[in-house]
């Protein structure tokens, strides 16, 4: 290896450590971290850990509060979040089905994206009901099948897919979710044949969540819309109207993403880009 390659090793390796630091803080969303915190989820030291943050301090990437020590995402991350939702229109469309849900139930609504084998809650809108599931919020991120969200985008995927991914992360999904690892097939089953899922507070008892997947112009699973609530409120006899508002607010984003589509211009067509410095 040239020095030359040593040099771009370490830089990615650089690299790669601060996008993980920046996740963390993610993670950690409004309550922040702490740098002992911070060191022990990174396995990096603590002067390696205290160097990157100052980056991203410096950067604007990052915040820490004078008070509590504590770390935060800083402003640079929500205007680049801004700018990113501009070219990933599905937070731009979804959003008012999100809050028109949470208004029509009364209970919690989520936009929750997938992301490899991860799906991330971009969204979240708490309704009018007293009585709230607090399980989820925006930025936190679980597997495919944890929750009522990552398991109707599990469901909706070809049958091949699901059970590939079920195979090849059942291991994980156990150490990760010990009381749905056993049950997921099953509720993946189950979910595709009503259209949409059902958890029964099986990761947090008391907390039931329905979900339904949303397709892109393409047909590909991009998506899903979701509801939390207390046990009370997610019974049969309110399964139906659940079900009927969240079908309709499903159906409406993807009739705007295929909109959107039909208008997007295409790049060849599209002002020169500038060149950087």
């Amino acid at each position: 290896m040239t020095d030359s390659d040593s040099g771009e090793a370490l830089g990615a390796q650089s690299a790669i450590r601060t996008l993980r630091l920046l996740r963390l803080l993610g993670d950690a969303g409004a309550e922040g971290a702490s740098l002992a915190a911070l060191v022990r989820l990174s396995g990096l030291s603590k002067p390696t850990c205290r160097r990157l943050l100052i980056a991203l301090i410096e950067e604007g990437m990052a915040v820490q509060d004078p008070a509590t020590r504590f770390y935060f995402l800083g402003r640079e991350i929500y205007l680049l979040g801004m700018v990113a939702a501009d070219r990933y229109g599905i937070h731009r469309v979804a959003l008012d089905s999100v809050t028109r849900l949470a208004q029509k139930t009364g209970d919690a609504a989520f936009l929750q994206v997938r992301h490899g084998d991860e799906v991330v809650c971009l969204a979240r809108e708490d309704g009018t009901f007293p009585l709230r599931s607090h399980v989820l919020k925006a930025g936190d991120r679980h597997l495919l099948g944890a929750g009522a969200g990552p398991l109707a985008i599990l469901a909706a995927l070809p049958e091949a897919e699901a059970d590939s991914y079920l195979a090849g992360h059942a291991r994980l999904l156990a150490e990760r979710y010990p009381a749905l690892g056993p049950l997921l097939p099953g509720l993946v089953r189950e979910s595709r044949g009503r259209g949409y899922s059902l958890n029964r507070g099986i990761l947090f008892p008391g907390s039931w969540g329905m979900g339904m997947a949303i397709r892109g112009p393409s047909g590909r699973i991009e998506a899903c819309l979701s509801l939390a609530a207390v046990e009370s409120r997610m019974q049969a006899d309110r399964e139906p109207e659940l079900v009927t508002l969240l079908t309709g607010e499903v159906r409406l984003v993807e009739q705007r993403l295929a909109r959107a589509a039909a208008l997007a211009t295409p790049l060849s067509v599209s002002a020169p880009r500038r060149k950087l410095p």
